[in-house]
């Protein structure tokens, strides 16, 4: 399973590390990732890939929503084949 994962929030210490640290619980790989800063927000853009044998995208999806309550970030995670649908039409 590959899926297109956003972070955007008020940029502090630590959001990558936590992010990973997360993903990488859950068992998904990061294949590619961007950052920036904009006007002192942190937004971050990554491709995580995983075994959807072992787990689930709904399981991906909630730690990051809980992740996302725990440090007010805005975290959001979209399946890659809804990308590639889109990108036939």
């Amino acid at each position: 399973m590959k899926a297109v994962i956003t972070v955007i929030g008020h940029d502090q210490i630590g959001i990558v590390a936590t992010v990973s640290q997360r993903l990488a619980a859950l068992k998904v790989n990061i294949t590619d990732i961007s950052q920036t800063l904009m006007h002192g927000d942190f937004t971050m853009m990554l491709m995580g890939e995983w075994d959807d044998n072992d787990v689930k995208f709904e399981v991906v999806k909630q730690g990051l929503l809980d992740l996302a309550k725990e440090t007010g970030l805005s975290i959001n995670i979209q399946r890659q084949e809804l990308f590639d649908a889109i990108q036939k039409l």
